[in-house]
């Protein structure tokens, strides 16, 4: 198969490391991949082996003109099978590729269970004939889209995120290494991963870890992230910015906590249970069909329920934070891992191509 990937940009952010990693996969499966973005490159990014299209496309009616009869003239050269487009501006941009001709099968995907307002929705209802099919990561999106209208029930499937079961695999002497780098001493560890935005609601979490540190002068917090963190001091935080070293970080780290006022299946959390922590997190998005029984889930918003919870995993013995940390890999490996994801959406688009013949 011949596949084009199109996405926003290649910031380092969840979605677009689960394109990257699906991308590389095809790739490495024999299939013709190759990635247009966009956006133009700013700051950090994912690093990508693959063929990259950049459109730097600007935000005004010509820019968005240009780009369209730059992609749509790649396209005739690269002749896709499939067209596969994530999060709301790249699947916009793919169905208006459609609208002007383009001839591959159209796919979108959602990452969220909020991609906008009332406007974003009914954009993607006017534009629903130009998008062949529609998948979600979490039932909790595909249910809000079906019910807002935005996604026919019939046009849209779940096909959850995928983590990396053998880049998160954990190593004790790694963590003795990363916990002495870290200077962490005998602290408990607790970890956060995510860019400062409204999305992850940051302030409810240092509500609450400024809880558990009036509690517990033995526990630490460190959140690693990109954002202005002025303003937001409290004591026992660390705020480590953009790291690339996630996995010797939740090697280090005792437990993982999430604060998120909304979210669609959140990569860190997935990348953390693999990793074999105990997870705290907020009951948005698709984070409890994520979990299940394998860590604790607490209401949004409430920084009293996230204090108490994470007070409560840090008192437990050990043993059962270990037995919790495993029971939480298995269910990764047993329903979420990227290789067997990979080889769903393989599966998926074989059965679109042969439904279009």
């Amino acid at each position: 198969m011949r596949i084009a990937y199109i996405l926003t940009t290649l910031g380092i952010g969840g979605a677009e490391k689960q394109v990257v990693s699906l991308a590389e996969r095809m790739a490495a499966g024999g299939h013709s991949v190759t990635l247009i973005v966009l956006k133009h490159a700013a700051g950090d990014e994912w690093p990508v082996k693959l063929p990259v299209l950049r459109l730097n496309l600007r935000k005004t009616p010509a820019g968005i003109y240009r780009g369209l009869r730059f992609a749509l003239n790649f396209l005739e050269l690269f002749r896709p099978d499939i067209i596969h487009s994530h999060t709301f501006p790249a699947n916009m941009f793919a169905r208006m590729l459609r609208a002007r001709g383009a001839k591959a099968v159209a796919i979108n995907t959602i990452h969220n269970v909020f991609e906008g307002g009332w406007h974003r929705m009914l954009l993607y209802r006017l534009m629903d004939p130009f998008a062949d099919h529609v998948t979600a990561v979490s039932t909790a999106a595909l249910v809000r889209f079906v019910r807002l209208g935005a996604v026919p029930a019939k046009k849209i499937a779940l096909l959850t995120n995928g983590i990396d079961t053998r880049e998160f695999t954990p190593d004790k002497s790694r963590r003795r290494s990363a916990r002495s780098a870290m200077r962490a001493g005998q602290m408990f560890i607790w970890l956060a991963v995510g860019r400062f935005a409204p999305a992850k609601d940051y302030p409810n979490m240092l509500r609450a870890f400024d809880e558990v540190k009036k509690t517990d002068s033995n526990v630490e917090l460190w959140i690693a992230g990109e954002g202005d963190w002025s303003g937001l001091e409290v004591d026992g935080v660390r705020f480590l910015g953009l790291r690339r070293d996630i996995p010797e970080l939740l090697d280090a780290a005792d437990g993982y906590v999430l604060s998120s006022a909304w979210e669609g299946m959140p990569l860190a959390v997935g990348e953390a249970m693999a990793m074999e922590k105990p997870v705290v997190a907020t009951d948005v998005g698709g984070v409890r069909e994520l979990i299940g029984e394998a860590g604790f889930i607490v209401p949004a918003s409430e920084s009293a329920a996230l204090a108490a919870r994470m007070l409560a995993v840090a008192a437990m013995p050990a043993s059962e934070r270990s037995s919790l940390g495993k029971q939480a890999r298995r269910r990764i490996e047993a329903a979420y891992s990227m290789d067997a994801k990979a080889a769903e959406w393989e599966g998926r688009y074989r059965g679109w191509l042969a439904g279009r013949a």
